[in-house]
């Protein structure tokens, strides 16, 4: 009767963990998944996302402060930019210190 009772005991708390991750949706790194719909809602300069490498990062208020001209980030904003990082168009990468600045913007992980 005891081992019986652990059974549904465990049972029933295997259906609450499925029920709860259910209702509040998957979670990657405590950050909240967006799909490419989303990121493309903020597909202008006043509200620009970024997914490089599975992230999405909000760069709107950095844009006034990067080094290249506007449309540089702004002709990403809305879309995966993982090639664009990673060559700044000309084959070169983005360094250690932009990669940390990037990921001070994080604000989830692409779906």
């Amino acid at each position: 009767m005891a081992l019986r009772r652990v059974v549904q005991a465990a049972f029933l708390a295997f259906v609450a963990a499925v029920a709860w991750i259910a209702v509040r949706g998957p979670q990657t790194d405590g950050l909240r998944l967006i799909g490419a719909d989303e990121l493309a809602r903020h597909a202008g300069r006043a509200d620009c996302w970024l997914a490089i490498h599975g992230g999405v990062y909000d760069v709107t208020a950095y844009i006034p402060s990067h080094p290249a001209p506007e449309k540089i980030l702004t002709d990403w904003c809305g879309k995966e930019a993982s090639v664009a990082f990673d060559t700044k168009g000309r084959g070169r990468p983005h360094g250690a210190a932009a990669k940390a600045l990037l990921e001070g913007l994080r604000v989830g992980t692409l779906r």
